[in-house]
């Protein structure tokens, strides 16, 4: 998988491209500190009745991100559907996935359960309801979600799931051999020794290094669009876990509702980052990396829901805004749709929004808001119906950016999706 952290002089671009870009990668946000383990609460002034909480993780490829970036300013959502929006820092990278030997690898994902920890103990202070909370995430935010269902099955915490472009099943894992290596290929690379207990010197390096020594490792891949970071999450049984296709087909994840989906050209976003690094895929490559990563996890985990009784709701994202477009073909990227729910697109850009772009977001942002408030009911009050793989189930949001949703079938694509699943 591809990630940027600076602007790309890309073919074609829009006049707004660099905008989005660097809101959505926070290529503005400099700032970092040791002291990063913050959150940002949105909320009504009205405290006569407990509000729904919507608790989001944001993605960055397990290798970067932030809170701080006008695409995640939950101030809108929070106003439009009364609900509190809490967005949560956590480590990445070394510092959140650092393969450290006889230490947990996971930190980053176990900075998300502190978090909602603490929103969980103290979140009635802001008018918050601490019985009805969901979590969120986008990319590896969203397998940060997929991942806690399996993890905390008898201690959720959380009464919902939403999932945006990412499952346990989308993105590779690293083994215990594999994060060690790279640990001491870093520790080496900074004079601290190839073996044994480096930790006391690595602690010594200042983070800048430590960073440019991690980004100096090297991953092999055998597929150019799936590459993935050195440091990830590595299996240890507790936060994460080895077989995740065999745990979802023996039901072993918490029976919370689950809204999860994916965006109709997820690789619009990735194509940028390829570009800058010199690699050029064809058509066929980037549709297999939108079905294998994006689309195909999202069947799998919706289905094995749906077999277990556990209420679950797919959609896919379709539309293409002038104040979104990267460039004329970039389509429903990674990431797009949260400019529906955060309503930021505006801002980002400078170009206002269309009437049919607002009429989709209203729905969007009511149907969003219907399942933080009653995970249970909420998208059946407005008509949606529970994902069944064999039936027109999958919510297809915004086609031909018509502010419409329809359900359609899925059937055709099981195969395929088994096929290129296998291949993971």
């Amino acid at each position: 998988m591809y990630s940027v952290s600076k602007l790309v002089d890309y073919p074609d671009k829009t006049p707004q491209f660099d905008s989005i870009f660097k809101a959505f990668a926070a290529i503005n946000n400099n700032t970092q500190s040791e002291d990063c383990l913050t959150l940002n609460v949105w909320s009504k002034p009205d405290l006569n009745q407990l509000k729904p909480v919507y608790v989001h993780f944001y993605g960055g490829r397990w290798t970067s991100g932030t809170t701080d970036t006008p695409f995640y300013y939950g101030g809108r959502f929070a106003d439009a559907e009364d609900v509190i929006v809490v967005t949560v820092n956590s480590r990445m990278n070394i510092f959140g996935f650092p393969g450290l030997p006889g230490h947990p690898p996971n930190l980053g994902l176990l900075d998300q359960r502190s978090a909602v920890e603490w929103v969980k103990q103290n979140i009635h202070g802001f008018g918050g309801d601490p019985d009805r909370i969901t979590i969120s995430g986008q990319s590896c935010g969203s397998a940060s979600v997929d991942y806690w269902a399996y993890a905390y099955q008898s201690e959720p915490l959380v009464s919902g799931l939403i999932s945006h472009s990412g499952t346990a099943l989308s993105f590779p894992t690293n083994n215990r051999t594999t994060a060690e290596k790279h640990w001491y290929n870093v520790s080496a690379q900074l004079g601290c020794g190839s073996s044994g207990d480096v930790l006391p010197c690595m602690r010594k390096q200042n983070a800048s290094a430590i960073l440019a020594a991690a980004s100096a490792v090297k991953v092999p891949t055998t597929n150019p669009a799936r590459k993935s970071p050195a440091f990830q999450p590595t299996v240890d049984g507790v936060t994460v876990f080895e077989n995740y296709t065999l745990l979802s087909q023996q039901g072993k994840f918490a029976r919370i509702p689950y809204l999860v989906g994916h965006n109709a050209n997820e690789a619009g976003f990735y194509k940028i980052a390829s570009y800058a690094q010199g690699s050029t895929l064809t058509d066929k490559q980037w549709d297999d990396f939108n079905m294998q990563t994006f689309f195909c996890p999202s069947s799998l985990e919706a289905a094995h829901r749906s077999r277990r009784h556990t209420p679950v709701w797919r959609f896919q994202y379709n539309a293409d805004w002038d104040n979104t477009r990267l460039y004329p073909s970039s389509g429903a990227y990674h990431g797009v749709e949260f400019n529906m729910i955060f309503g930021e697109s505006a801002e980002i850009t400078g170009i206002a929004e269309s009437e049919a772009q607002r009429q989709l977001q209203d729905q969007m942002r009511s149907a969003w808001g219907s399942f933080i408030t009653d995970p249970q009911h909420g998208l059946k009050a407005l008509g949606w119906p529970s994902y069944n793989p064999e039936a027109s189930t999958l919510a297809e949001i915004g086609l031909d950016n018509h502010p419409s949703v329809s359900f359609v079938g899925t059937k055709d694509s099981a195969q395929r999706c088994a096929d290129l699943l296998a291949q993971i």
